[in-house]
């Protein structure tokens, strides 16, 4: 009898429990953070009555308080394919290639989510991953001490690799072997506290950038942030304020609007964890590279809102950027400028600038084209979440919690086709996944309704 294959919807749900009670035991803050955001929520809960009947509709209400995402960084090729490997397992793919060069981060990352609604709505774990790009690293010696550093280590246990090999021979793994393979690849992401270089070498690429030294002295790709979602991230950033948890002076993406759209995030900047170092005299020191993280998502925007989120946004950065005692300068700033940006969903979906998903509505008997169906009631027309980042906001989350010496000018153009390379496979089209989504959905719903599935071309974006 063949034994019946656990889903890798099930398998992400559990190894991301394991990872979050793996992350809050070892960071006591970030557990902090949860009771904060719980808190928050709850609050947001009873002050708007509607707020509740919109999550559950959309599917989101059993996700609050879920953890959405992590990150990793890794320092090389055949550790991110090995990655890519790993992840399939748990149904996440790579979506999306970011380039945060421009931003001083000598990295290019994507990340690794599920791609389907429905399992995003059962489980919407996601790992944003980070490739070292090891040209970046300024002087010849230490480019190539960090490359012998790196092929020496193994970020993968053995019997991880093994059941790796068996999912992928057989498609699948049983429920045994499913949860020793989450037991096995949390070793991955474990934070060790022990260096594999002496505190010399430690120093010599923390000074070159911070980010390298956490990629190159150390074990693994330790998680360095995992990332819970809020339903009033102005408010809890207040309240990560009020509380001490040093969070970072601004809240990165758009601004506060009646309708969210894309990510906002923000997080508490990153802690002092004590390490020891490799050699003779086994010194000790600290090092700061993890912290907790908030996001409140929005809608997707098409190529076109994008483009002028992007526009918009390259303006406030212009006219005023973020510096520490003049933030609120700032937020004046982004919020004049995207006064430009419509604030509703009908004038979004008009102008084309969001995509949305349909289902049908209550008065099926009406016919006529989608803007006629949807004016009677035939349809409904929903946002749909954003499940993606922002390289700009990726970036200064980033800098903020590697301090000053996080904030470099890097020479470097985007490379696509050396990521690609490295992982062994293309990396996704996060607008192809939000336009299929969005003219399947309206085919189905006009198929229910008895209409010509055709029509769906006219939601083409």
């Amino acid at each position: 009898m063949t034994e019946t294959h656990v889903s890798a919807d099930t398998i992400r749900s559990i190894f991301s429990a394991a990872m979050t009670q793996m992350y809050r035991d070892e960071v006591p803050r970030y557990q902090e953070m949860t009771r904060i955001v719980g808190e928050i929520d709850g609050e947001a809960l009873a002050r708007d009555p509607a707020l509740e009947a919109r999550l559950r509709r959309s599917g989101a209400f059993d996700l609050i308080g879920v953890e959405r995402h992590g990150a990793i960084r890794v320092g090389r090729p055949e550790e991110l394919a090995g990655l890519r490997r790993l992840f399939a397992v748990m149904g996440m793919y790579p979506v999306g290639y970011y380039d945060l060069t421009p931003a001083g981060v000598p990295v290019h990352s994507t990340c690794f989510r599920p791609v389907e609604a429905a399992s995003i709505r059962r489980c919407p774990f996601r790992i944003f991953t980070s490739l070292l790009r090891p040209e970046l690293i300024e002087g010849e010696d230490l480019r190539r001490e960090a490359q012998e550093i790196l092929a020496r280590r193994r970020i993968f246990t053995p019997r991880c690799l093994h059941l790796i090999e068996i999912f992928e021979a057989n498609g699948g793994l049983g429920e045994a072997l499913a949860i020793e393979f989450v037991h096995e690849a949390l070793h991955t992401f474990r934070w060790r506290g022990e260096a594999t270089v002496t505190a010399g070498v430690y120093e010599a690429y923390r000074k070159a950038h911070p980010l390298v030294a956490d990629v190159v002295c150390f074990h693994g790709p330790h998680i360095n942030h995992l990332t819970l979602p809020t339903l009033d991230i102005d408010a809890a950033q207040q309240a990560l304020a009020e509380r001490g948890l040093d969070p970072k002076s601004i809240v990165e993406g758009p601004p506060q609007r009646q309708f969210p759209i894309l990510l906002r995030q923000t997080s508490f900047k990153a802690i002092a964890e004590p390490v020891r170092f490799a050699g003779r005299d086994e010194a000790r020191g600290e090092h700061r590279a993890r912290f907790g993280e908030i996001e409140q998502r929005g809608a997707a925007l098409t190529a076109k809102g994008r483009a002028l989120y992007d526009r918009l946004l390259a303006e406030t950065l212009a006219a005023n950027p973020p510096r520490d005692g003049a933030t609120s300068d700032y937020r004046a700033e982004l919020e004049r400028r995207f006064a430009a940006f419509p604030d509703d969903a009908a004038t979004l979906r008009a102008q084309g600038l969001a995509f949305f998903r349909y289902a049908p509505g209550e008065n099926r008997g009406a016919r006529g084209d989608v803007e006629t169906l949807l004016r009677d009631g035939a349809l409904i027309a929903e946002p749909i979440t954003y499940e993606d980042f922002l390289p700009v906001s990726a970036a200064g989350i980033f800098q903020s919690n590697l301090g000053e010496g996080g904030r470099r000018e890097l020479s470097a153009s985007a490379n696509r086709e050396a990521f690609e390379h490295a992982l062994g496979t293309k990396v996704a089209d996060e607008m192809a996944i939000y336009a299929h989504e969005e003219k399947s959905s309206l085919e189905r719903a006009l198929a229910a309704l008895g209409q010509r599935s055709p029509m769906a071309e006219n939601a083409g974006r």
